[in-house]
């Protein structure tokens, strides 16, 4: 009689066992599934590596620099996302010359990657962040670790958790660029390099969301691991802001600080990063920014002095601010002058 019954309950707990199945499979991630890719651990991995002193301190146009541009050049290939170039080309070649003679007369290269949107894909939003550094001095290798290693390495994430959409389906409406700049620490170089010779028209480019230095806590607010500085967010676009902080509002819940955004502010951070270039062609900018600290600039900006469940949380928002802005019916608008 036992084994009768359960002859008789097993069709029914198979059946209950697939629709569950298929339902977890259906369920559709939402954009904060998505974000939740990015973590603490996957970052970590990153900037062992890629600020590793192998990679020498990065300095633009030197060994260190190319293997570095390798590095994420691989990562995107091994992850899929498409060359914005042609096919395995992620490199937008900036030759010596363009450098004033600050590269030992070396070339380098912007790094490239296009998620292309589904729906508006002319329309692109551009994450960026430096990827050079400041080389070796005296014996010392400067790995860069915040600067802007945590940068990069948020990046490459946040454009994993693009791809994983896109795979799913759930791609995002506009392109997403995303931009390993060059030549930032000699000058800005290839941010401005890129804004000279854009491989997309800078008409289309709804913003520009730059990515420096987000993995540690600045001097000024030790003992505060939940903010972040925003420079740059309504000085071109106050629907910009607006959106950035509603993303912020329903999911990260980070302490958005303008200390930095004041036009009387003289650090000037406004003028000193890559976002710079692109605001001065009239697109709206968000810098990401943790402040400056101890090791700035010195050999002890090292990967294990990284918050990285703080970096994980700074790249979420990033990431949802950048969903909402290339999935949002209307493009933002400037402000009218």
């Amino acid at each position: 009689m036992y084994m009768i019954r359960l002859l008789l309950l097993l069709p029914l707990a198979l059946t209950v066992s697939c629709n569950s199945a298929q339902n977890a499979a259906s369920k559709k991630m939402t954009a904060e599934d998505y974000a939740n890719t990015i973590n603490a651990e996957n970052l970590k991995t990153d900037l062992y590596t890629f600020a590793g002193d192998q990679m020498e301190g990065r300095m633009t146009g030197e060994n260190g620099n190319n293997m570095a541009a390798e590095y994420l050049r691989n990562f995107y290939i091994d992850e899929g996302v498409e060359s914005p170039i042609e096919e395995k080309n992620y490199y937008q070649a900036i030759p010596a010359s363009y450098f004033n003679d600050r590269t030992n007369g070396n070339p380098s290269q912007n790094v490239v990657a296009l998620i292309k949107g589904s729906e508006k894909p002319d329309e692109l939003i551009i994450l960026s962040a430096h990827y050079d550094h400041v080389g070796i001095e005296d014996g010392e290798v400067y790995n860069g670790a915040d600067d802007d290693g945590s940068g990069t390495v948020s990046l490459i994430e946040i454009a994993k958790a693009f791809q994983k959409a896109k795979k799913q389906g759930n791609g995002p409406k506009r392109s997403i660029l995303f931009l390993h700049v060059t030549g930032e620490e000699i000058g800005l170089y290839g941010s401005k390099y890129y804004t000279e010779n854009p491989l997309f028209p800078l008409s289309n480019t709804l913003a520009n969301l730059n990515v420096d230095m987000i993995g540690r806590i600045g001097s000024e607010k030790e003992g505060n691991d939940n903010y972040v500085y925003l420079i740059g967010s309504d000085k071109l676009s106050q629907e910009l802001h607006d959106v950035s902080e509603a993303v912020n509002k329903r999911y990260t819940n980070l302490e958005l600080d303008y200390t930095y955004n004041d036009d009387n502010d003289p650090n000037r951070f406004y003028y000193r990063s890559d976002h710079y270039n692109f605001a001065k062609n009239n697109i709206p900018v968000i810098f990401y920014f943790n402040g400056t600290h101890v090791d700035y600039h010195k050999h002890t900006d090292t990967p294990e002095k990284i918050e990285y469940e703080l970096l994980a949380k700074r790249s979420r928002l990033i990431f949802l601010t950048a969903w909402e802005l290339a999935n949002r019916e209307e493009r933002i608008k400037l402000n009218k002058s």
